[in-house]
């Protein structure tokens, strides 16, 4: 490749991260909007914590049957094609909760499920549609660091989601919290329109990776039979396993994102303004555990990335533990644990979902491995959030977080097991 060529290459290639990444942010942006009014609209409406948590369970549902549809359509549509229905969908649906939950209507409960549903099958699009996009323009020995960048994207969609959600809470109210989060991500659809290409010989470049030496003979065949291409021989059995592994990953993050505003507000008296920013932590931290598992994977003998997601997740059982023992015993402790587990959460969580999916997956099967990973890893928030609705109103907190701590102990031997199946193989 010439200069000229090479520095085209780093054009598009800047153009295509910066698109996916605000493009991830901005579903993040619209997801973030209902664990922020979780408390007023219990106020609002006279809703127990079980009624509260039914809407974000429906819409969980249809997110994890919509990652398993993204991964279908993964090997018949081009994913940039996809996002872009995906995009604005979900935006369009975000504009319709800030009208349901301004109305005082006795059916907005139902509409408030059914409209939630609409918008976890447009999500669904996001994750593995964007891994897809970025396998295309990326090697393997490079996807630990670029990802772990990248992967900010959800982090700051999560911090900046949580916290306009918040502001135009105490400003203009509860419906401007969503339409807020949605003129943004309108935007964000324009710009990914205009610069997200789909890979590099859309623009006459190329980006040969020796890992993975189908990808020339997956480019002269074409898109449509690359995509239709036989799965390689224990592709699915390894996907699985890992989808069941990331269900304890995502049965974690979704409780602590999920309710973690709602206790600040309820357990310590705050605002839900307050609770919703001080919630942040998890996210603020997370990032940097994202950023810094990305960067140790790459450094890996061979860019393994197991070795990192076991350590890491088994920082994160400690730091539950922690919770469980003193997390509910001052506002600032809580929030120092929260931000602790996010950054040894959501590190081996982006390394699972992300660039193991693009490993293991190639850059032909990308988008399928990563949809049926975050697949069955989505049963775990569907799981949680009447569990943890039902225990918290029944039991108490404790018992919640003696559920998150079995939980992570039973993720962590998973990982163990998985990082010596690696190294068997080696």
């Amino acid at each position: 490749m010439n200069p000229e060529q090479t520095a085209l290459l780093r054009r598009y290639r800047l153009q295509l991260f910066t698109a996916t990444w605000l493009s991830y942010a901005g579903f993040y942006l619209c997801r973030k909007v209902y664990a922020v009014v979780k408390h007023p609209l219990k106020l609002q409406f006279g809703f127990n914590d079980e009624q509260i948590a039914a809407p974000w369970t429906i819409y969980l549902i249809a997110y994890m049957f919509g990652q398993f549809l993204a991964a279908w359509l993964g090997r018949r549509m081009a994913s940039r094609r996809v996002l872009l229905y995906g995009m604005s969908i979900a935006a369009a649906s975000n504009v319709g909760l800030g009208f349901l939950v301004d109305s005082h209507r006795a059916s907005v409960f139902l509409w408030l499920c059914i409209t939630m549903g609409i918008h976890g099958l447009a999500q669904a699009t996001g994750w593995s549609h964007n891994v897809a996009l970025f396998a295309n323009w990326t090697k393997r020995s490079e996807r630990g660091t670029l990802f772990g960048i990248w992967g900010t994207c959800y982090q700051l969609g999560a911090v900046a989601g949580k916290g306009l959600a918040g502001f135009l809470l105490g400003w203009l109210g509860m419906a401007w919290s969503f339409f807020g989060s949605s003129i943004v991500f309108f935007a964000f659809i324009v710009v990914f329109f205009f610069f997200a290409r789909e890979r590099p010989q859309s623009v006459g470049l190329s980006l040969k990776d020796d890992a993975e030496p189908d990808v020339a003979v997956a480019n002269a065949r074409g898109a449509v039979a690359a995509r239709e291409a036989p799965l390689p021989p224990g592709f699915v059995s390894s996907i699985v396993a890992m989808g069941l592994i990331y269900f304890g990953f995502k049965f974690l993050r979704y409780a602590l994102d999920s309710w973690s505003a709602l206790i600040l507000s309820e357990h310590f008296a705050l605002s839900s303004s307050t609770a919703a920013y001080l919630s942040t932590a998890f996210d603020w931290v997370g990032l940097l555990g994202v950023i810094a598992g990305g960067y140790w994977s790459d450094r890996m003998p061979g860019s393994r990335r197991t070795p990192v997601i076991f350590w890491m997740t088994l920082g994160c059982l400690i730091f539950t533990v922690l919770m469980r023992q003193i997390g509910l015993t001052s506002p600032t402790v809580f929030v120092v644990l929260l931000g602790l587990i996010g950054f040894t959460q959501l590190g081996p969580d982006a390394l699972l979902s992300g660039a193991c999916a693009m490993d293991i997956g190639s850059r032909r099967q990308a988008a399928l491995a990563a949809g049926v990973i975050n697949g069955f890893g989505s049963v775990g928030p569907i799981l949680q959030e009447p569990l943890i609705g039902w225990l918290k109103q029944t039991a108490g907190l404790n018992s919640v977080f003696t559920l998150l701590v079995g939980v992570g102990a039973v993720t962590t031997i998973a990982t163990w097991l998985l990082m010596r199946y690696e190294r068997g193989r080696l």
